[in-house]
């Protein structure tokens, strides 16, 4: 029979000045003329615009006109739904429709991506026998099992529509109409066939609720339209967050928790594993972006987690695109984990970009539930997707199902139009068909394959979803029809139709073992609760190479780490961070405006880790831990006996008190023989005294250092040089005060005697003292730990020295005493110069002084130059005892070694001479004085007559 194309205009102008909700369009359904002939299209002037506007209150309509066709797909959309043929192309045959039809009292529509996404320009690529085929087959089944389940809807049989969304949300919508014809209000009275005889109106039948989509963006697609026509939905795939937008999406549920579940799960899976730094993988549409979105979201609430770069792939992708996408993902090369919400098309390419790119094992991936446990995103690509990490709402195999499709043949198995074509692809063979030619490079199918006997086959990951999805729609059926139509047999008079508002309110009140013996049911907003397996597609070491499960997710995690398996068969958790950790005693520099990403720089000089961010000074006697994690205490150090720099001072020292010794001995045994008491008995024994003392310092600068110590360092550092140059000074003086008395007068000087000498010395000898005991109580001696002296640049060299509290200058004030007495003597010495060389001791006095400055001299330098020395206190300390002694060795060898080598081996020079008056003394000196001096004269050329004063 001809189909005439009839259409009839609609006053939308009433509906726009109403603004009602129900919908009214001027459009028929195609009629049929008795007579056969076609009828000529008669065109609307004005049309209804459909425009969702996704506002807080109901969707609006706007009223367009009819010009709006070439500009707006909705109106295209519908008109090719409603009329059959394009309204920009109006002399062209009209396409029939795709779709699979099973009979039934009433009627559940489906969505199922058949076939794929096919290239720019065609809607429909290859056919998809996991995702497709067995989803559908998997409604078919549910719908056999249902109908002849005597408890479940009894004498109803549930019939279905099912449609192929091709993957494409566009082509999609345009299926997807067919569902919301039989709901179109048309008036039909005016409505005539060109013979004048009124046709015959076929009436649509009536769908009362879909099953499906499985793509999100599909999913909200259909939901728009469904939604204004009540028509209730249950999908088994859609995950998307938006779809729980229970205001915008209210006749919308599904069987499968939304993605904000999916991607908290995702992100312990990611935190489990020590990741810190990522990269996001969406397919364009509102699945993949919006899961993204869950992700960047939560990870952000949570922290710990950056994303290194958020990747979206077109939805019409071009030549290349996947390419720079590896290639993009590659300059943040650190973020090798990648959380990708695609669908299996994307996925697939996504491996093959990177396999291409010779990455395999690099990227470490993380599906979504898109992904989950499907062999075909993967197939040939098993290398590259090796250790990826998967993510599928919980599920169960379910074997009456696989005994359904395995025993499924193209003898019964008519009804699916698209099961031929399935059955080419799975056995890779030809079947003859009116249409399509013979391909000689394939081989010719027999229809005596099987499923599983001669092709591979795994039952789908969503299977069980599709089943739960159709016994929801159908349990909530039941439930109205046993409150409307009790004891009735059959749909009654209050289910014809079926009212979506209220079967909605029956399918979210739905609570029932679903056919993995979970629970089925729906909160508020349409969700399932969140029940999720994790996968891992594993090779090495497994006897079947595919995906294995890991871990559950169920409101928190339950991963098994030892039961991961990485490319090459490693145990080891691959990394993805941004920087690595640091070593120990190394700070966190962050970089700005990345969280994840940071410097390492080391904690230097005496600074250790206070905290992962913080690098802080040791306390001033503690040096950092070798890796700097804490602090330790400086070790204490002392000048030790066995140091080369303690051996030399005590070996002078002892040679000098020895020798001290013997010329003490001496004196005393030879105690009143005429050297000893020429040279001033009395004297001499207090400057041997002193000599003694400045020996016997040099133990005590190296002994370690007690309160006890730092007093006798104190009293005796100064006290022998003082008595040694006090005594010396008297000496000098005395013999000074003589001559230049003699040269007056024949009267002796005052305090000459040895009682006066001794006298004088002690007094100088007091001053000493008296300072000292003053700094006694200014100051009591006491010890010091000096960490600052040992401080260089690498605190493993750092020692805190133990010392008496006695600074440089502390010191040098405590000898500029004896320094006063010595450079006084000094001068004495030098006025005495010209004194008879057997007379008394002028001239070894003034040669031990002349000696002791220059040795006093080179000590200054020695001394302070080496102030910024790692090894001061040990220089100072022999530099100091070296030169105290040098400058006793000096006048103890000046003074008395002579005297003792003439007492000891020229016995017979120590006699009484004969004793002289101090006038004979003083004349003799004076004689001897101007004789000198005339000698001088001649050599130098200069001699004069003077009288002799003498006479």
């Amino acid at each position: 029979m001809t189909s005439c194309f009839l259409f009839l205009q609609q006053k939308t102008e009433e509906y726009c000045k109403t603004g009602r909700n129900e919908i009214f369009i001027a459009l028929t359904a195609p009629a049929f003329c008795p007579t056969g002939r076609r009828s000529g299209p008669v065109l609307p002037v004005p049309l209804l615009d459909i425009i969702m506007m996704p506002e807080a209150g109901p969707y609006h309509l706007l009223c367009r006109s009819a010009s709006l066709f070439a500009s707006r797909p909705w109106l295209r959309v519908l008109w090719l739904l409603l009329v059959g043929f394009s309204p920009l192309s109006l002399g062209t045959q009209p396409q029939p429709q795709s779709s699979l039809k099973i009979e039934g009292d009433i009627t559940l529509g489906g969505l199922f991506p058949v076939h794929s996404r096919g290239p720019a320009g065609v809607p429909c690529g290859e056919i998809k026998r996991e995702k497709g085929i067995h989803r559908l087959e998997a409604m078919m089944y549910a719908l056999d099992q249902i109908n002849s389940d005597p408890d479940l809807l009894p004498n109803i049989t549930l019939g279905a529509r099912i449609l192929d969304t091709c993957s494409r949300d566009t082509y999609a919508l345009e299926q997807s109409l067919t569902f919301v014809q039989a709901l179109i209000q048309k008036d039909n009275s005016g409505v005539r066939c060109s013979n004048g005889e009124p046709p015959i109106i076929p009436k649509p039948e009536r769908v009362v609720g879909v099953i499906g989509a499985s793509g999100s963006s599909v999913s909200i697609m259909v939901a728009n339209v469904l939604r204004l026509f009540a028509i209730p939905q249950i999908s088994y795939a859609s995950t998307a967050p938006e779809l729980s937008d229970n205001s915008r999406y209210e006749f919308f549920s599904r069987v499968v928790p939304p993605d904000s579940y999916q991607a908290q799960a995702m992100l312990d899976i990611v935190k489990a594993m020590g990741w810190n730094y990522v990269s996001t993988l969406a397919s364009e549409g509102n699945y993949g972006e919006s899961g993204v979105d869950a992700f960047v979201q939560i990870s952000r609430e949570a922290g710990g987690l950056c994303i290194a770069q958020s990747i979206k792939i077109p939805r019409e992708p071009r030549r290349g695109e996947f390419e720079k996408i590896i290639k993009r993902l590659m300059e943040t090369s650190n973020a090798r984990g990648v959380i990708i919400f695609a669908n299996e098309d994307d996925i697939k390419r996504v491996l093959q970009a990177a396999k291409k790119a010779n990455l395999t094992g690099h990227f470490l991936f993380v599906g979504s539930d898109s992904w989950g446990a499907k062999s075909s995103p993967i197939e040939d690509q098993e290398e590259v997707a090796e250790g990826a990490v998967t993510i599928l709402p919980k599920r169960a195999s379910i074997d009456g199902f696989d005994q359904y499709f395995t025993s499924r043949s193209l003898e019964n198995n008519r009804r699916n139009i698209w099961f031929a074509e399935f059955w080419e692809d799975d056995f890779k063979c030809k079947l003859t068909r009116p249409g399509i030619k013979y391909d000689p490079d394939r081989r010719k199918c027999t229809g005596e394959e099987r499923i599983s006997r001669d092709s591979q086959y795994e039952q789908e990951g969503k299977v069980q979803f599709v089943i739960d999805a159709v016994y929801a729609m159908a349990h909530a059926l039941h439930s109205m029809h046993m409150d409307l139509c009790p004891g009735s047999m059959g749909v009654c008079e209050k289910m014809d139709p079926v009212e979506g508002r209220m079967l909605l309110q029956y399918i979210r009140s739905v609570n029932f073992n679903g056919s993995a013996g979970t629970a089925v049911m729906f909160n508020e907003n349409g969700d399932a609760p969140g029940r999720y397996d994790i996968f891992q597609y594993q090779m090495s070491n497994v006897s079947n190479p595919g995906y294995r499960v890991i871990g559950q997710w169920t409101n928190h995690l339950r991963l098994n780490l030892e039961e991961m398996q990485w490319s090459g068969g490693d145990r080891k958790i691959p990394e993805s961070v941004c920087s690595f950790p640091c070593e120990p005693g190394e700070r966190k520099k962050m970089v700005k405006g990345v969280p994840c990403c940071w410097h390492c720089e080391l904690c230097d000089g005496y600074q250790f880790l206070l905290d992962e961010f913080t690098c802080d000074m040791c306390p001033f006697d503690m040096r950092p831990l070798k890796n700097r994690t804490g602090c330790r205490p400086t070790p204490i150090i002392k000048l030790e006996w066995s140091s080369p720099w303690a051996i030399i001072p005590v070996f002078l020292a002892i040679l000098g008190i020895l020798a001290t010794t013997g010329v003490i001995a001496t004196f005393v045994r030879f105690n009143d023989t005429p050297i000893v008491r020429a040279s001033g008995r009395e004297l001499s024994y207090v400057l041997l005294t002193g000599i003694f003392l400045i020996y016997l310092i040099t133990f005590f600068m190296i002994a370690e250092p007690s309160a006890g110590v730092c007093t006798i360092r104190r009293l005796l550092l100064g006290l022998g040089m003082c008595i040694s140059y006090a005594a010396m000074l008297t000496k000098t003086n005395r013999i000074y005060r003589i001559f230049e008395q003699g040269k007056k007068s024949v009267t002796p000087p005052k305090f000459i005697s040895p009682t006066s000498q001794l006298i004088i010395t002690f007094i100088l000898i007091l001053v000493q003292l008296l300072g000292v005991f003053v700094w006694f109580g200014v100051v009591p001696p006491h010890t010091t730990i000096d960490y600052d002296e040992l401080k260089p640049p690498n605190p493993e060299f750092a020692r805190g020295i133990l010392k008496c509290d006695m600074s440089d200058l502390s010191l040098i004030l405590c000898l500029s005493y004896s320094i006063v007495l010595m450079i006084t003597c000094t001068v004495y010495a030098i006025k005495s110069r010209g004194v008879p060389e057997t007379f008394n001791e002028a001239k070894p006095i003034g040669f031990t002084m002349y000696t002791t400055c220059i040795i006093w001299l080179a000590f200054v330098p020695i001394f302070f130059g080496t102030a910024q020395s790692t090894e001061k206190m040990f220089i100072q300390t022999t530099t100091l005892t070296v030169s105290m002694s040098l400058s006793a060795t000096v006048s103890l060898g000046m003074l008395y070694i002579p005297k003792v080598y003439v007492i000891i081996f020229h016995p017979e020079q120590n006699v009484q001479k004969r004793k002289r008056s101090f006038k004979a003394v003083v004349q003799a000196a004076t004689v001897s004085t101007r004789l000198s001096q005339k000698v001088n004269d001649k050599q130098n050329g200069e001699s004069k007559m003077e009288p002799d004063r003498s006479q």
